[in-house]
């Protein structure tokens, strides 16, 4: 078949749920444009990812992940099963024994590879797509606000007068943000970041600045002063073609409900608003902070669903049975979108992790910002401070990070749920639900730029080959030798 004439995609995410379900989405929506896709991961993903596009002919192809890895548990092939994150970096240098496979695979594939979409971690792609000469686009699930800022602090150094880690420190060319050391994760809080988790990530940030653009899981509107400052002062260019949830799969038999959506549906019927909560899959909460936390949302007197795994209610005695009637918890993975879609659910205690965000907007369902690691403070500051769409719950050392108390949570869960701030927060978010929406349907900016960035990635597809191929002309015309054969290998 064609390269040229027909696209086919590749997409490599990495083996993180958060990571890969946005990809799963952008597959679906590049095949509703006719574009192959064929989603490259391991076999320890592959059942989830197969059972997810079972409704589609996206094909899969699978990689052994490399075995014996010093730090990582055997067995484990995501993110979610490691046991700390003190595993995280050893994980993630390891999938760099991969590439040899994944080379082999782009070479033996059906059909020709047009385009590499792959996950920010893995950098490395993108000495495998400058190899077969096929452009590389990179994910990095992350807005691009937090983007943006995580790549001024690098370029520019603002935080380098700082004298502490909650000094604020102006933004160049954004007078009216400021910013502190404490809203970026470690390292990268230090005014000299050293390390190697440090070396790890400016190495994927050299792979981002050789690569042929940047997908946001995100929409022009909610950011647009952002992407048009990263398109302009840094690069590669960014598309924007989220939410990406929107891209549902189709069901395909009825099945019996939750046990927690039956729940909501009765708390709607009683007219009782819900406070959905939820922290991720990644990071953990001390027993100390999970109490704090619980005995805050009994005493707000909130009717809460909180997803919460078994290894936190362990530290939660007699919790359930004391708040049976007005808290469910659930121990085991949910259908987030499902829930927050729920008519019960009006507010969300949340880690803002950026797919959660995306799907509580695109849901109508405003925000308490509880951050906790990565560039989850950078996601509350757009939330509250750039976008007024959420509330943030703040520690009591006036720091961004440290404990919370009980007396917080209280306060704020009231204040989202029945105060003034939170009436006003529901007519923001239904503003930018309303232009989430319009983005993505036909002729809206998320639509417009998918299909730019299939337009432009073909273009440039079509540019090498046919760069290849003249060379290759000029090169038969002169007598044999070495420089023939290192043409005609590629």
């Amino acid at each position: 078949m064609d390269p040229i004439s027909a696209p086919h995609f590749i997409i490599f995410p990495f083996m993180s749920r958060g990571h890969t379900i946005p990809l799963l989405y952008l597959g679906r929506l590049l095949r509703q444009r006719s574009v192959a896709v064929t989603i490259i991961t391991t076999a320890g993903n592959s059942p989830c990812i197969r059972d997810s596009l079972r409704d589609t002919d996206i094909k899969i192809v699978e990689l052994p992940f490399p075995k014996e890895i010093n730090g990582v548990p055997p067995g484990v092939e995501s993110t979610d099963k490691l046991p700390s994150m003190a595993c995280f970096l050893p994980f993630a240098n390891s999938t760099k024994l991969m590439q040899q496979d994944f080379e082999d695979t782009i070479q033996t594939l059906e059909q020709s590879a047009t385009c590499i979409i792959s996950d920010i971690i893995f950098g490395w792609t993108q000495k495998s797509a400058a190899k077969f000469g096929i452009p590389r686009l990179v994910f990095s699930g992350m807005g691009i606000f937090s983007t943006t800022m995580y790549q001024i602090l690098y370029k520019n150094r603002p935080h380098a007068g700082t004298v502490s880690l909650d000094t604020p420190f102006l933004i160049p060319d954004f007078p009216k943000l400021k910013l502190t050391r404490n809203d970026f994760e470690p390292p990268f809080c230090e005014i000299e970041p050293t390390g190697e988790f440090a070396d790890f990530m400016v190495e994927q940030s050299i792979a981002l600045e050789k690569s042929d653009g940047l997908i946001v899981n995100g929409f022009y509107e909610l950011e647009s002063i952002y992407v048009d400052y990263w398109n302009q002062k840094f690069g590669p260019k960014a598309w924007c073609v989220g939410p990406l949830r929107v891209a549902k799969p189709q069901r395909t038999a009825a099945v019996e409900k939750p046990l927690h959506m039956q729940w909501l549906d009765g708390k709607f019927a009683e007219g009782e608003p819900v406070l959905y909560v939820s922290f991720g899959t990644q990071a953990k909460l001390s027993s100390e902070q999970l109490n704090e936390i619980a005995m805050g949302l009994e005493n707000s007197q909130a009717s809460c669903l909180w997803v919460l795994r078994s290894e936190g209610v362990k530290y939660l005695p007699g919790f359930e049975k004391k708040v049976k009637k007005r808290v469910m918890i659930v121990k085991e993975w949910v259908d987030q979108m499902e829930i927050l879609n729920h008519k019960a659910v009006k507010g969300f205690l949340s880690h803002c992790g950026w797919n959660s965000v995306m799907e509580s907007l695109t849901a109508n369902v405003p925000i308490l910002a509880f951050p906790m690691m990565a560039e989850q403070h950078l996601n509350a500051r757009l939330l509250v401070e750039e976008t007024g769409v959420g509330l943030r719950i703040l520690p009591s050392n006036g720091s961004v990070r440290g404990f919370v108390e009980t007396k917080e949570v209280e306060k704020m869960v009231k204040e989202l749920m029945g105060g003034e701030k939170g009436k006003a927060l529901r007519q923001k978010v239904e503003e930018i639900r309303e232009a989430a929406f319009a983005a993505t349907v036909d002729g809206g900016s998320s639509w417009q730029s998918l299909n730019f960035l299939i337009d432009d990635v073909c273009g440039k597809r079509f540019s090498q080959i046919y760069s290849l191929l003249t060379k290759k002309e000029e090169l038969l015309a002169r007598p044999l030798g070495q420089d023939i054969l290192e043409i005609n290998s590629k």
